[in-house]
């Protein structure tokens, strides 16, 4: 038994083996929560569906994000199968391909702006809205942040903006929802070659560098990730709330790197 037996985790984001929501799923799992899970459309069934079951879950919905009305749909359905929950996890970001190359001004725009924020951090609070009343018993909120949102960094552009917002939702809505019981965090995680990071240039050579100039000399695995979240989400972490946890082999903390000649 883990010590997130008895827990019920739902799970919004997985859509690849290869990402940091599934790390996070099957940590959770070992630790033995229940999982739920939401898929993005009928492309993504199958796959969501057949990695739900591999850790145990029958419970694979439908869900845009970009939807009020799907999100409400979402947690109706949900309520079919639990009669609550205590976990959520948002592993949810997007900003269109063209957003993340090239310098930012060049890059920006309006429209990419706009979905960037609402995927990428709106969504976070408009889950927790629609979900709050499903948890009547307390529980904890989990998002997943990154160094752009403090840092400026190559071709990260307008996610940079996209991720500030959302750790700035992680501290009002900590705020907000600490009198109800419930917890809000966020894990800034290291480069890691996800599917979704496929689609930030350069993200080879960011590996590289991370690698040489974090203290650990090495990047973090999405077993890293999963394993600090199992935490985050437990009892174990019964007093942190509105915080961002760095899971990045201590880069955040460098000031200076020199390579090697």
């Amino acid at each position: 038994m883990g010590f997130l037996s008895g827990k019920r985790a739902v799970i919004i984001g997985l859509a690849s083996n290869r990402s940091i929501a599934w790390g996070i799923a099957q940590a959770l799992r070992a630790q033995g929560a229940e999982l739920a899970f939401n898929y993005q459309n009928e492309k993504l069934q199958g796959r969501v569906e057949k990695m739900a079951a591999e850790v145990g879950s029958e419970i694979a919905l439908p869900l845009d994000v970009t939807s009020d009305e799907q999100i409400s749909v979402f947690f109706e359905k949900l309520s079919q199968h639990w009669d609550g929950f205590d976990i959520l996890i948002h592993s949810v970001a997007y900003a269109p391909t063209e957003q993340l190359e090239g310098r930012y001004l060049d890059a920006i725009n309006r429209d990419g702006f706009k979905v960037a924020h609402d995927i990428s951090s709106f969504s976070f609070s408009a889950l927790a809205k629609a979900g709050r009343p499903m948890m009547q018993s307390g529980g904890s909120l989990l998002t997943l942040s990154y160094l752009g949102a403090v840092r400026s960094l190559p071709s990260y552009n307008v996610m940079g903006l996209a991720k500030a917002s959302l750790e700035a939702n992680v501290r009002f809505m900590a705020f907000d929802l600490g009198e109800d019981g419930i917890r809000v965090n966020a894990i800034s995680a290291g480069p890691i070659r996800t599917l979704a990071a496929s689609g930030i240039k350069g993200m080879r050579q960011m590996l590289t560098h991370v690698s040489e100039a974090a203290p650990l000399k090495r990047n973090v695995t999405t077993n890293d990730v999963g394993n600090a979240a199992s935490f985050l989400v437990s009892d174990l972490a019964a007093g942190i709330t509105g915080e961002i946890l760095y899971v990045d082999a201590g880069y955040n903390t460098v000031g200076m790197h020199l390579s090697p000649d």
